[in-house]
């Protein structure tokens, strides 16, 4: 049987590894999640939306009994693994890299066209 305090607790903690990780703060798991957005993948996702799922129905006393508690603690798993394999310095790095890559083609174009436009013009 899920326990709404321990759920609400994983949930919690899961919001805060995703806010380390992304570097922002939510109030809850669906929210860190919206935050997170595309920069993880899909399955990720599905997984918190089975916590988020499973947090509002264990208020339920009825409908608590009908949690699958082994999926539940399936998506904590995977969630908790795919989160902290995230490194927040690679993102960094990797955005970096990007600037760098997209403002060196940008600039090697342009001095390419200053070239094509002297000849053209006769100055080369």
């Amino acid at each position: 049987m899920i326990d709404l305090k321990h759920i609400q607790k994983t949930n919690a903690g899961l919001a805060r590894l995703a806010g380390q990780k992304f570097s922002f703060e939510a109030d809850g798991l669906q929210k860190a999640m919206r935050k997170v957005g595309r920069r993880v993948p899909k399955a990720l996702h599905r997984q918190a939306a089975v916590l988020i799922e499973a947090e509002q129905l264990a208020g339920h006393p009825k409908i608590r009994l009908g949690l699958d508690a082994e999926k539940v603690a399936a998506a904590e798993a995977g969630l908790r693994a795919g989160l902290e394999a995230v490194d927040p310095a690679d993102r960094r790095k990797g955005f970096v890299l990007g600037l760098l890559g997209g403002l060196s083609f940008n600039l090697i174009a342009a001095f390419v066209l200053l070239v094509v436009f002297l000849k053209w013009r006769g100055f080369l």
